[in-house]
């Protein structure tokens, strides 16, 4: 099919498909952001029942450092606000992918014949011909 059509529609075609990787890469990002922005609220959640007293140790690599407990918690509010901020810019870039998308698609379905309602293109209708060689 792609073989047959004009170099124009064959371009449209190509950048729908790069913004449908795109728009996978970013979903994929999303996901992983939102798994570990819950896993950091619930650590901080999970802190405040936590007595002050009480010894407490945080990744550094593969060692673990003892750390206090009111350090813990900033760090974790820092990591949370930071995982905030780059949830909401991923749920833009999102939009912003899937607009894009839907804009292009609208121009090749108008450039292949109006396949989404327009009129048909100069270079043939919706059917591919008859016969063939």
């Amino acid at each position: 099919m792609q073989g047959n059509l004009p170099p124009e529609a064959q371009e449209k075609l190509e950048q729908l498909q790069d913004l449908q990787e795109t728009a996978q890469q970013v979903a994929t990002q999303k996901n992983q952001t939102e798994s570990t922005l819950n896993d950091s609220q619930n650590a901080l959640e999970t802190l405040e029942d936590v007595d002050e007293d009480t010894m407490m140790y945080r990744e550094a690599g593969e060692l673990l450092i003892e750390t206090d407990r009111e350090t813990a918690e900033e760090e974790l509010s820092e990591k949370v606000d930071s995982l905030e901020v780059r949830l909401e810019t991923l749920k833009k870039q999102e939009e912003r992918v899937q607009t894009q998308f839907e804009e292009l698609q609208e121009e090749l379905q108008q450039m292949l014949g109006g396949a989404g309602g327009g009129p048909a293109g100069p270079a043939g209708g919706p059917s591919p011909g008859p016969g063939g060689a």
